[in-house]
């Protein structure tokens, strides 16, 4: 029941602390939360000091929901690895932060958008991405260890995003996503490479006005629901989670004392 009400609390907090961080870095003083609003709509509100359009609340609600589970990604799985060794429920939420602070897990979304905003011009697609490649470098927001073909979330992202382009009239960055999604998967997809949820969604947190370095921190806000679900599901039956390690390297060899090693 304690760890039940800690969850809340963490999830109820991150809003607050997100934006009164966002406001104090912009010499804004923190604003309290309303009753009347609901978590998606109290973040914006926090975040922006006005109260949101319905539009861009219902979107904020659908974009925290398509982040709040994915099974035992790499953060869930970090989350799990620290409460199995029945530390308690604030240190395993820290450990899942700070994995998904990796850009190849959580910091997608953010890179993703800065692509769009660096080629700047869907004209100038094809030879970024061939530029890209030939490089050796990853194409962001494309790709997945578990989706082979089209990531879900990213379908329900992309009409998202091209629903506020049009309704804000700021379509250009959604064209240069578009034509990059179309470029990319004539590149990839014979190497079953496909758009996943982190193609769509910066853009669609850069439409609701959110600073493209709080990104991460809104993925960590939405999947604060899947880690402390897992949590408490793995400590209702709690293992200590210590996996192997496969040695790979010479045998048998004979201890020289240092004064003796090449």
């Amino acid at each position: 029941e304690k760890n039940i009400l800690r969850s809340i609390k963490i999830l109820g907090s991150t809003p607050n602390i997100l934006a009164s961080f966002d406001r104090i870095r912009r010499g804004k003083e923190p604003i309290q939360p309303r009753k009347d609003l609901n978590f998606a709509s109290n973040f914006l509100y926090l975040l922006k000091g006005e109260e949101p359009k319905e539009r861009e609340a219902k979107a904020m609600d659908i974009a925290l929901i398509l982040h709040a589970e994915h099974e035992m990604n790499a953060s869930t799985f970090a989350c799990l690895v620290t409460a199995s060794t029945k530390s308690d429920m604030y240190s395993s939420i820290t450990s899942g932060i700070g994995t998904l602070k990796g850009p190849l897990h959580g910091g997608a979304n953010e890179g993703a958008l800065r692509m769009f905003l660096e080629i700047g011009d869907p004209e100038r697609v094809p030879s970024y991405l061939d530029n890209l490649l030939a490089s050796k470098k990853r194409v962001m927001g494309f790709g997945h260890r578990v989706y082979k073909t089209y990531d879900p979330r990213y379908r329900i992202l992309k009409e998202l995003a091209m629903e506020m382009s049009k309704e804000k009239g700021e379509d250009k960055l959604f064209s240069i996503a578009l034509r990059t999604e179309e470029e990319a998967l004539k590149r990839l997809k014979k190497y079953n490479v496909y758009p996943n949820v982190d193609f769509y969604s910066g853009l669609v947190f850069h439409l609701l006005g959110i600073p493209i370095d709080l990104f991460t921190c809104v993925f960590a806000m939405g999947r604060i629901v899947g880690w402390c679900s897992h949590i408490l599901e793995y400590w209702s039956d709690n293992k200590l989670i210590r996996p192997k390690a496969l040695y790979t390297g010479d045998l048998d060899l004979v201890y020289k004392p240092i004064n003796q090693r090449e």
